[in-house]
This record gives structure tokens, sequence and C-alpha cells, in this order.
């Protein structure tokens, strides 16, 4: 997985290279995120005014919830990382109509690195350093967590039943991040896809 001048990461195999690779990896490009931060009191009606603004009410317990439009996922009491491709490049312009009031609001498309995760070894891998259940009984499609691998800070989800993962990573700290996931993956072989969203 080597960098590139427009990406995180090059499409390629490392690790073992018969078969199926175990875990296949893309980049998510082409999203904008933002911190979305409830002001004191304020977190059930700012929920309400997402849902009146893009169908998607902000979940108020570790979940992601949203539409084509835009994604809300639980950052912490009051806290969710929002992220959408429908911003048109100003994220922060097409939150604040509906929650500027209610919410300090924060850019971070530039500091987080996003990627899903998917394969028959997605769960293998993940547990070599990521410190929760994630057992389908435990963690399912739509649940969230804030935790780590390799003391690198992840916000994880899960996405779709197969598994698949989205994880956002800060910018800053991804290098460190791949290198344990390849790493990890190395006896299954890792396979770094096309970008999602490219172009």
């Amino acid at each position: 997985m080597s960098e590139g001048s427009n990406s995180v990461l090059i499409p390629g195999r490392t690790g073992r290279a018969d078969g199926r690779a175990g875990l296949l990896v893309r980049e998510c490009q082409g999203l904008a995120l933002a911190s979305l931060v409830a002001r004191r009191g304020r977190v059930r009606e700012a929920a309400e005014a997402a849902r009146a603004a893009f169908g998607v009410a902000l979940p108020l317990v570790a979940r992601a919830a949203g539409n084509e439009r835009v994604t809300f996922v639980w950052a912490g009491p009051g806290q969710w990382l929002v992220e959408t491709s429908d911003a048109r490049g100003d994220i922060e312009a097409f939150l604040a109509p509906a929650l500027g009031s209610l919410a300090a609001i924060c850019d971070q498309s530039d500091s987080r690195v996003v990627i899903e995760l998917a394969g028959t070894a997605v769960r293998d891998v993940l547990a070599k350093g990521v410190p929760i259940d994630l057992h389908p009984r435990a963690f399912g499609v739509g649940d969230v967590a804030l935790t780590a691998a390799h003391h690198v800070g992840l916000h994880l989800r899960q996405v779709s039943e197969e598994p698949r993962y989205r994880i956002s990573v800060v910018r800053s700290y991804f290098g460190s991040f791949r290198h344990w996931l390849e790493s990890s993956a190395a006896e299954f072989g890792c396979e770094v896809l096309a970008p999602l969203g490219a172009g």
C-alpha cells in the first residue's frame, strides 16, 4: 500500500499472494466531512432540525444514520461526524442553515482519511488490534465505535452485513495505521482496490 499523488493508497496486493485476498481495502474519496457539536441543552432540538432538513435525525447513541445525501455518525454525547458528497465544496454552508444556531460546525474534510474494509478475513484482521467485539451478535450494521488499533484512534462503523466497515483516521496518523493494517492482513492477503468516489 503505497502513497500516491492523489490518494493515500495505490491499488495493488500485499501479503499472501495466492488465492483471493482476505482483506479488501478502498479509500473513500470525494467526501466532505465535518464535526458537529450540539450547543448545551440543544441536542434533541438539533436532532429534530436535522430530520426536518435532511430526512435523518441525529443518532443519540453509538449508531450512524443516513440517506443518499448525508450520514451522521455518532462521535460521543452530543457530537457527530458528518459525511456527505452533496456539499459542493463547503460542508459548513451545507449544514449551517439547518444546524448553525444549534451546533458548532467545523470542516474536517482535509483532516481525515476514510477507508472501507471488506473481505472474508476482515473481522480476523481487525481483531488483531481493535479491542471491541465485532461478532455479529455484538456489532452490526449501523453500529459505531470510537476505538483504536496500534495506538491510532479510529472512528469505525459497520455499513453492510457482508461485513463491510468504514473507518475514519486522522490523516497525520494514517501511515502508522496503514502499516499495522498491512502487517495484520499479510497472512490473508490484502488487496487495495480503486478508490470509491474517485473522479
